[in-house]
């Protein structure tokens, strides 16, 4: 009860703390300017990032603070300091690379380098990495030298992924509460609190700064948000996955709104010939709203999704091999249909298939 004491906590905090930076655009900056490839129309602060990542650090420190000093039992369940130190490091360090990547630019060169850096740090620091991948009904799959560049990708991955998915009013912020409380929920049980209460920090301090974010937003998130926060949970599901705590498959079927719509976006502007750094409307989400849904009916449609998604990965968690290969076939059938849809319905509506 004490950490959602806590939570709640970080969450008016954060809620505050939004609100504060909201008001002050001339004072840390940088505003989002709207083009024509945004889908918002007012100029708009893109600090909101800040505010969750202190809140979330903050209510860190408290908790470690209290485990430490009062309970010898949770005193023992943080034992793994060294590697939620390595986390929460890297995504510290993060939140201060971006922030300053909002302000100044940095070439994407950079940018990667020091996302790099970061993911090397969590993987070789606090030997966080994926060792298997289990495959329902067959022995799982040992990923033995391939562990390091594996690990490295899922890290990676996840922090741009999360950076590509910050577009739409309400949505980098609903999956970030969705899916921590979810990740909290699955590990709340046993020694796991290095996952558990992070995990539901961040969903208190998301919580916070949605109140600002939804649509129509009075503030982004910002790459000082959704690159930390992505980092933050690819750190996570090495963790989990590692110390048996999920199987790898359930925080991607969480994560699966972002995960399957930039991965195949990304996939499709490759092949196309495009530099995918660069900004476009091309996702999902973005060519539903072009459809004329808006923000609002969007972001409320794909809050539906990340709900079913995580009842979708806890019947996976509980599940015998067999309920778990039905997962994973629905899961492929739900996603198949739905991008399905929007291509139906972009043809329909006599729009080119894939705005670029």
């Amino acid at each position: 009860m004490i950490w959602l004491v806590i939570a709640c906590g970080v969450g008016a905090f954060s809620w505050w703390l939004t609100g504060w930076l909201a008001n002050r655009i001339s004072l840390l900056g940088p505003i989002d300017h709207p083009n024509d490839r945004s889908l918002h129309q007012h100029p708009t602060p893109r600090t909101g990032g800040i505010a969750i990542i202190v809140s979330m650090t903050a209510g860190i420190l408290v908790s470690s603070a209290m485990a430490l000093s009062t309970d010898m039992e949770l005193r023992n369940r943080f034992s793994r300091l060294p590697e939620a130190g390595w986390l929460l490091g890297g995504t510290l360090f993060l939140a201060c690379v971006s922030f300053l990547d909002d302000r100044k630019g940095l070439s994407v060169v950079v940018r990667f380098a020091l996302h790099l850096l970061a993911a090397c740090g969590v993987v070789f620091g606090g030997g966080v990495m994926l060792h298997s991948v289990s495959i329902p009904g067959w022995e799982p799959l040992t990923l033995g030298w391939a562990a390091v560049p594996v690990s490295l990708l899922v890290l990676l991955w996840m922090t741009n992924l999360y950076n590509f998915m910050d577009g739409m009013d309400g949505f980098a912020g609903g999956m970030t509460l969705i899916g921590g409380l979810t990740l909290a929920f699955l590990t709340s049980k046993g020694n796991a609190v290095a996952v558990s209460i992070p995990s539901l920090l961040l969903a208190g301090a998301a919580t916070g700064f949605l109140v600002h974010n939804f649509p129509p937003a009075r503030i982004f998130m910002g790459d000082v948000g959704s690159i930390p926060i992505g980092f933050f949970f690819g750190a996570v599901i090495l963790l989990g996955s590692r110390d048996g705590l999920f199987e790898i498959w359930v925080p991607l079927i969480v994560f699966s709104p972002f995960v399957v719509d930039a991965t195949a976006t990304v996939i499709r502007r490759i092949l196309a010939g495009e530099k995918i750094w660069e900004a476009h409307r091309a996702h999902y989400y973005q060519r539903l709203v072009l459809l004329g849904w808006g923000h609002r009916r969007t972001v409320l449609a794909e809050y539906g999704l990340m709900v079913f998604c995580a009842a979708l990965a806890w019947f996976y968690h509980i599940g015998n091999d067999s309920m778990r290969l039905l997962v994973l076939c629905l899961w492929c059938l739900v996603f198949s249909g739905l991008m399905a849809v929007v291509v139906m319905a972009e043809r329909a509506a006599g729009q080119r298939q894939f705005v670029a």
